[in-house]
């Protein structure tokens, strides 16, 4: 039996942050330009998601940002950028925020992907995503190891209740690992954009994940998708890029 596909045709990368925990290459380098082959990954998840059929993607950008506009300036008509000038003083719901701005400017709104710059993954976390068939959905994945989870707690439905980086704090229904992509409809982006208003006022250091998907779900519901499996990274420090590197023939297989 075909799965119906959902069609997105834009992407939101947040990838304003400074990467300290990385030391001196996060100095030297914004994460998403770290290479664990011939690209740097942040080219490589460009690619996955041109092949996905995204015709836009929108990088919301700061530190060292002018790694970003020269990729752009490569991949013209299918990247653009987003400045964030905050970046080193407020949280990544910020960047959201800004981006927002930009596609509620559009003529015609649709539905959008969201990812984080430093994430290695396999192609098979896009179809996921698109055949769900919820309107928004954020990718979950059986537990990793990695050493920095963010925990999904879901209801018996399956939608999104919570999330934290310490387990303890959640109930029973814990789905699994955030894997930082996730499927927003044009609905729940302007719940977002709603929520920011008053939330960088709040808290201006708020993250996407907790700040502001969590914080929407009580007027809009965010469904998990769980995928067994899933050969996926994030590189937030050294031991994350290592582990990167030792997936990574999963990733491209």
């Amino acid at each position: 039996m075909t799965v119906a596909r959902h069609r997105v045709e834009t992407a939101v990368v947040l990838a304003a942050g400074m990467g300290t925990r990385l030391g001196k290459i996060g100095a030297e380098i914004p994460k998403g330009f770290l290479k664990l082959g011939d690209k740097p990954i942040i080219e490589e998840s460009l690619d996955k998601l041109a092949a996905a059929g995204v015709k836009r993607v929108i990088i919301v950008v700061g530190h060292l940002a002018h790694f970003y506009r020269e990729l752009a300036a490569r991949r013209a008509g299918l990247v653009e950028t987003v400045d964030n000038p905050k970046y080193a003083e407020w949280g990544s719901f910020y960047s959201l925020w800004l981006a927002l701005d930009r596609l509620a400017a559009a003529p015609r709104r649709g539905p959008f992907l969201l990812l984080e710059s430093d994430l290695v993954y396999e192609s098979r976390a896009l179809d996921e995503l698109l055949a769900d068939p919820a309107e928004d959905v954020i990718l979950v994945s059986s537990p990793t190891e990695s050493g920095d989870e963010v925990w999904v707690e879901t209801d018996g439905e399956g939608r999104l209740i919570a999330m934290a980086k310490d387990r303890s704090r959640l109930g029973a229904g814990v789905l699994g690992e955030l894997v930082g992509i996730t499927r927003v409809s044009a609905a729940l982006a302007d719940e977002l954009r709603r929520e920011g208003a008053d939330l960088v006022a709040r808290s201006p250091k708020a993250e996407y994940e907790t700040g502001g998907l969590v914080a929407v779900t009580a007027r809009r519901p965010v469904y998990c998708r769980r995928v067994e499996g899933l050969a996926w990274a994030e590189i937030d420090d050294e031991n994350h890029l290592a582990r990167a590197r030792r997936i990574l023939s999963s990733v491209r297989r």
